[in-house]
C-alpha cells in the first residue's frame, strides 16, 4: 500500500538532496539541466503518487509519517496531507518542472545553482504544505525563503537588492508574529502538534490575540492589502522562473496558512473579526484592480492582477461565518472554501502560464514596458494564441479555470450579503478591462517597431511549456470535479470545527 511507504518524506527530501548534489557538481556542468530536470519529473511522479492513494471519504491526516526530532522539547518530525494540502502539493511539484523547462537555454550564469535553488526550494514548500508539527512548520516556512532570496538576489533585474530586502523585511515581520502564537500555543496545550492547537479550548481574549497574529502573518504572504508592496518589486526584478515560483505557489501558503491555523484554532475570533478579512479582501478585489489598469509594465500589471485575484481565496474563507448567520444549513459555506481552494490552485496555473509568457517576450526583446511592443500576432502567432487563451482565463472566461472559483465565491458571497457579491463581481469588468487592454497593446494591431518585426515564434521548449499549462487550465475549467473530491470531507470538517465554539 501506498500509505505504507513513506511517500511524503520521498517527495520533500528527493528535490532537496537531488538540488545539494545538483549544487556539488559545480558551475555550469553539463548535467546540470537535464539532472535537475529528472530530480524534478521523478518528484512530479511520486507526487502523484498522493492522489492516486488518497482516500478522499475521510477528513483524517493521510499518508501520516512521525518520528521523534527533538525528544527534549517533544518536537516531532511530523508529516501528513489531507484535501487542503494534496493539490497544493502537486501544483508544487508541477510548477517545478516547468520553472527548470523555462531557464533551460535562458540562464546561462550559474546554471547549476540556479537550478539546485529551485529543487531544494520545492522540497521546502512541499514539507511546509506536510508538516503537522509547528517547529517543523516554522523551520520550513523560513527556511523555503533563503532559495528564493537567493535567486531574485542573484538572477533579478538592475533593482534586485532594492526587491530582496523589501521582501525579506515585510516576511520576517509576518514570521515574527507567527512564531510568537505557536509558542504561546505550545504554553497553553504543552505540545506542538498542530492538531492539538486546533482541538485547544481558548477563550476569546486568547483567540482575538492569535488569530490577529496568524493575520498578519499570512497576509504578508497571500499578500492582502495594504502589506502587498513588496510583491510587485519582487516579481519585477525577480527572474522568470522566480516570478512563476513566487505566484503559484509562495503566495498560497498565506492562504493555507489561514486554513490551517486562523480558522480552526481561533473560530470564534475568526467570527467577530470577519469584517475585517472581508473588508481587505473587496479593497483587494476592487482597488488593485483599478492599479492594475495603470501599469505600464507587463510583470507589474500581472503581479497586481495577482492581488486581486487572490482577494477571493480569503474572501471565500471569511464569508462563511456570514453565511452561517443568514442560512439555516450553510450549504453556501462549503461553496465559499472550495471555491476559495479552487481559486487558489486555477490562479496557481494561471498566473504561472502569464509570466512565462512575459518571460517569452522578455527574452527576446529585454524589455518589459508595455509600450515596446505591438503587433506581436504578426510575427509570433503560436505565441499570441496562448497569450490571449492565459489572458481569457485570467479575466474569468467561462470554460477556464479562472472562471470556476471566482464563480463559486461569487454564488456563494450572495448567501452572504448582496454588495459583498457585488463589489466581488466588478473583478468580471476590471480583469478583462487591464488584461484585454494589455492584450490589445502587446498582441494586436499593426507592427510596431523593428524590434518586434525580428521577433521569432516559440520554440518546441516553448511550446510544450505553455501548451501543458494551457491543457491544464482547460481541464479544470471544463471538468473541475476531481479536485473539488478531493478536498470536499476536509472542507466539511473544517466548516464543522469553525461553527463549534471553543468558549
Amino acid at each position: 500500500m501506498l500509505t505504507n511507504f513513506p511517500l511524503l518524506s520521498l517527495v520533500i527530501w528527493l528535490p532537496i538532496i537531488g538540488g545539494i548534489g545538483v549544487l556539488l557538481n559545480g558551475d555550469n556542468n553539463p548535467w546540470a539541466r537535464p539532472l535537475s530536470l529528472l530530480i524534478a519529473v521523478i518528484t512530479l511522479v511520486a507526487s502523484l503518487g498522493l492522489y492516486t492513494g488518497f482516500d478522499t471519504a475521510t477528513y483524517q491526516m493521510q499518508f501520516v509519517e512521525h518520528a521523534s526530532w527533538i525528544a527534549a522539547y517533544n518536537i516531532n518530525y511530523s508529516l501528513g496531507i489531507d484535501g487542503f494540502s494534496m493539490p497544493l502539493i502537486i501544483l508544487t511539484a508541477f510548477s517545478t518542472v516547468i520553472v527548470v523547462v523555462a531557464g533551460w537555454e535562458v540562464i546561462q550564469h550559474r546554471v547549476s545553482q540556479y537550478m539546485a535553488a529551485f529543487l531544494i526550494m520545492e522540497g521546502l514548500m512541499i514539507a511546509v504544505f506536510s508538516s503537522l508539527d509547528a517547529i517543523l512548520f516554522y523551520v520550513f516556512f523560513e527556511a523555503m525563503l533563503i532559495p528564493l532570496f537567493l535567486v531574485i538576489g542573484i538572477w533579478g533585474g538592475p533593482n534586485r537588492v532594492y526587491a530582496t530586502i523589501k521582501f525579506f523585511l515585510y516576511t520576517f515581520f509576518g514570521s515574527v508574529f507567527l512564531l510568537l502564537a505557536l509558542l504561546y500555543l505550545h504554553h497553553v496545550t504543552d505540545s506542538f502538534s498542530i492538531l492539538d492547537y486546533q482541538q485547544a479550548a481558548l477563550s476569546m481574549q486568547q483567540q482575538t490575540w492569535l488569530f490577529l497574529a496568524f493575520l498578519i502573518a499570512f497576509a504578508v504572504k497571500v499578500p492582502m492589502w495594504p502589506v502587498h508592496t513588496w510583491l510587485p518589486d519582487a516579481h519585477v526584478e525577480a527572474p522568470t522562473g522566480g516570478s512563476v515560483i513566487l505566484a503559484a505557489i509562495t503566495l498560497k501558503i498565506g492562504g493555507y496558512g489561514l486554513i490551517r491555523f486562523a480558522l480552526p484554532i481561533a473560530p470564534d475570533a475568526s467570527m467577530a473579526l470577519d469584517w475585517l478579512v472581508i473588508g481587505l479582501s473587496l479593497i483587494a478585489v476592487v482597488y488593485i484592480g483599478f492599479v492594475a489598469l495603470a501599469q505600464s509594465d507587463l510583470k507589474k500589471l500581472i503581479a497586481y492582477s495577482s492581488i486581486a485575484h487572490m482577494g477571493f481565496v480569503t474572501l471565500g474563507l471569511f464569508i462563511v461565518f456570514r453565511i452561517f448567520a443568514n442560512s439555516a444549513t450553510g450549504s453556501g459555506a462549503v461553496l465559499a472554501v472550495e471555491g476559495a481552494m479552487i481559486q487558489m490552485i486555477s490562479h496557481g496555473f494561471i498566473a504561472a502560464a502569464m509570466f512565462l509568457c512575459v518571460g517569452v517576450l522578455y527574452d527576446r526583446m529585454h524589455t518589459r514596458e508595455i509600450s515596446a511592443y505591438g503587433g506581436v500576432i504578426n510575427t509570433m502567432p503560436k505565441f499570441a494564441g496562448f497569450a490571449v487563451f492565459f489572458a481569457m482565463a485570467n479575466a474569468g472566461l467561462p470554460g477556464t479555470s479562472g472562471f470556476v472559483g471566482e464563480f463559486m465565491v461569487i454564488l456563494a458571497a450572495f448567501q452572504a450579503n448582496f454588495w459583498f457579491a457585488f463589489l466581488a463581481a466588478t473583478t468580471l469588468i476590471l480583469g478583462a478591462a487591464y488584461t484585454l487592454w494589455m492584450i490589445k497593446r502587446v498582441i494586436f494591431g499593426e507592427v510596431a517597431n523593428d524590434n518586434v518585426a525580428q521577433l521569432t515564434d516559440i520554440n518546441r521548449r516553448e511550446f510544450l511549456m505553455l501548451a501543458s499549462l494551457a491543457a491544464i487550465v482547460l481541464i479544470m475549467g471544463l471538468w473541475p470535479a476531481p479536485i473539488i473530491d478531493v478536498m470536499h470531507s476536509s472542507v466539511e470538517h473544517l466548516l464543522t470545527q469553525i461553527s463549534q465554539s471553543k468558549i
